[in-house]
């Protein structure tokens, strides 16, 4: 699936064993992508030592305070470079 600018997006809620670089404050969160990096080496795959992982799309999201932080967010915005594996698209 590739996401376009834009986009409404929420992260998926995998608490999975082993390295992964989605930080769990972000998980199960919904967000807008900002822009499409290109495609790279999946990390999550060659931290189990998979060195000819397959390369995937990573995007930069943008999460409005509010979502991450509750009402203690507010005017606060964070933007992280997520994996396409991380993220849905929201209807």
């Amino acid at each position: 699936m590739i996401f376009e600018p834009g986009e409404r997006v929420r992260t998926r809620n995998d608490n999975p064993e082993g390295h992964t670089r989605l930080p769990a404050y972000l998980r199960a969160r919904e967000g807008c992508v900002v822009r499409s990096l290109g495609a790279f080496p999946f990390p999550d795959e060659r931290s189990k030592g998979n060195r000819g992982a397959a390369a995937v799309m990573l995007y930069t999201v943008r999460f409005e305070g509010p979502t991450v932080w509750g009402a203690g967010g507010e005017g606060l915005a964070i933007c992280a470079d997520l994996f396409e594996p991380y993220l849905e698209k929201l209807s």
